[in-house]
């Protein structure tokens, strides 16, 4: 399909630069199956879900995958920026290079936080590998754990573009860019979706009999790139490593043999439920790497109902949520979300948009 088939207009000031407070607070537009749209809150999800229903959350917690540099080779220096986005080892990470004509293979970096170095020694790395667009193979001189301490102390949380172009990123970001259930490293970035639930949420979801269920897939710097293509054919996804326990796969499949909603939250969750879903509408135990691109014309296996975002025009997230709803039904719901002033991106507010071709 036609890339500018995704393309509409948003203002500059539709943009969410900090979430909303408290996280649930944040507007949700509801599309049901007879494609009526309802203005409601985070805070009204129990209400709108029945005992039994499940929902299904991505427990990736993110890391501080932004790191500032200088590129040493011989006698010549030069600042580079590197963004971590999937590890292939205990010691290497591949990388988005920025400025990325200014390494090459064999080059040392040497990373730091404001000019600091970390309190275990220097963070250095070797580019072992360059690739296409600025990408890089990173061999750092720690490993394992040690490695992870070191990240932690010299990096930064990896803002999304559309907001690190407008303010740094602070202390505030590291437990707002986090969702409260986050638990296995590796993302450098947010599932966003996530981050509107609170305690208080969940106890509400739980008193109503609704569960929930937690796979992983750390989310890759990936998710940032603008589609630079023509056609949706030409784009080619980046791999990230999920997850999928047998014991969720089974807690899965029981809820849609009694006939309850499994509710993807965000497009991690159902990426990764459908990559790991079969050809019978079941789901499988999964581990490995997923590149699934998903748009119209798609033929969803499991998910029932998606809480997402409002995603950025022309990227492969309004592309997914096209798939899902029909592109132009998702058009006329993103025009309302703008003229009714909705929030967009990862700070912003919530969509619940339910499936209609059961």
């Amino acid at each position: 399909m036609r890339v500018d088939l995704f393309d509409f207009e948003l203002p500059e000031e539709r943009i969410a630069l900090r979430p909303a407070e408290p996280r649930d607070s944040a507007r949700m537009l509801v599309v049901r199956p007879d494609d009526k749209l309802a203005d409601f809150s985070v805070r009204d999800l129990p209400s709108l879900l029945e005992p039994g229903d499940v929902l299904v959350l991505n427990d990736t917690r993110v890391i501080p995958a932004q790191l500032k540099g200088t590129r040493v080779r011989g006698e010549a220096q030069a600042h580079v920026d590197a963004t971590l986005h999937m590890r292939v080892g205990p010691d290497r990470w591949l990388a988005f290079m920025r400025p990325g004509k200014r390494v090459a293979v064999g080059d040392r970096i040497h990373f730091g936080h404001s000019g600091e170095v970390c309190a275990i020694g220097q963070l250095d790395a070797t580019v072992i590998e360059k690739g296409e667009a600025g990408e890089a193979l990173l061999a750092f001189d720690f490993s394992g754990a040690a490695l992870d301490e070191a990240l932690h102390a010299v990096g930064h949380i990896p803002l999304p573009p559309y907001i690190a172009s407008k303010r740094p990123d602070d202390a505030r970001d590291r437990s707002d860019y986090q969702t409260v259930y986050a638990k296995e490293e590796g993302a450098v970035a947010a599932p966003t979706a996530g981050l509107h639930f609170t305690p208080e949420l969940f106890a509400q979801l739980e008193a109503k009999g609704i569960e929930r269920q937690f796979v992983t897939l750390h989310v890759g710097a990936g998710t940032f790139l603008p589609v630079k293509a023509d056609d949706t054919a030409e784009h080619k996804m980046h791999s990230e490593i999920g997850h999928v326990s047998e014991e969720t796969a089974q807690a899965l499949n029981a809820a849609r043999a009694r006939g309850n909603q499994v509710v993807a939250v965000g497009t991690t969750s159902l990426r990764l439920m459908e990559s790991a879903a079969r050809a019978d509408g079941t789901i499988a135990a999964w581990s490995g790497p997923t590149d699934i691109f998903i748009t119209p014309g798609y033929r969803f296996k499991f998910v029932d109902a998606l809480m997402t975002n409002f995603h950025l025009p022309r990227s492969t997230l309004f592309m997914l949520v096209s798939a899902f709803r029909g592109l132009e039904r998702m058009h006329e719901v993103y025009a309302h979300a703008i003229s009714s002033g909705y929030r967009f991106y990862s700070y912003g507010d919530a969509s619940l948009l339910f499936r209609n071709d059961r």
